[in-house]
């Protein structure tokens, strides 16, 4: 036909004062600071503005609304500290079943907001979690709650061997005591080095 194919588009699409797509863009990053200008487009769309990706990049730049990161490591050992440490057992034992070697470790979860913490407990031999327990704060409480759980749910004989980091949840008294009533070693790991 001879003619551009903008032609067609002329009229169809309308275009946008730069105020209100700024007034747009702003009011989307206000209420999602984490979007970048992938997501502003798509809830520009949604709201039925039309604007090109390197306008909406240009404008975000200029104003300064690029997304905020956040921060995707949390510290779970605190091994600073002064209580006792138990000896590294683990690493001499060759395991022939179940409930002979528990491995335990807190992690986190990262939520929207803030951070949930669990304390999980494997047995090294099946690599099944035999207990667990999430909570908003890491202390000795969440590893105990995690450790009784493992009890209730396994009644492993004495001798069994529990290795864990040398974090604070871990040397606790409470959780020291714990062990011992069970009739449960403990173990831990040299410092700086991983259960992983």
């Amino acid at each position: 036909m001879g003619i551009a194919r903008s032609t067609y588009y002329h009229g169809r699409v309308k275009r946008v004062d730069e105020a209100h797509l700024l007034a747009a863009i702003m009011a989307i990053c206000d209420e999602f600071e984490a979007y970048g200008w992938r997501r502003v487009r798509a809830a520009l769309q949604y709201q039925g503005i039309c604007a090109n990706h390197k306008r909406i990049k240009r404008l975000m730049r200029e104003h300064s609304l690029q997304p905020r990161r956040r921060r995707r490591y949390v510290t779970t050992t605190d091994s600073d500290h002064d209580l006792p440490i138990f000896p590294d057992l683990a690493k001499h034992v060759a395991l022939t079943g179940a409930d002979q070697l528990w491995v335990a470790d807190v992690t986190y979860v990262a939520i929207a907001s803030g951070f949930a913490y669990v304390a999980i407990i494997l047995d090294a031999w099946s690599r099944r979690v035999v207990g667990y327990a999430i909570g908003r704060s890491m202390d000795a409480r969440l590893a105990i709650a995690a450790l009784e759980t493992a009890i209730a749910s396994r009644q492993p004989s004495p001798g069994l061997i529990h290795h864990s980091e040398r974090g604070s949840q871990y040397a606790a008294a409470s959780y020291r005591a714990l062990l011992a009533a069970n009739g449960i070693s403990g173990s831990m790991s040299r410092r700086g080095k991983s259960l992983r």
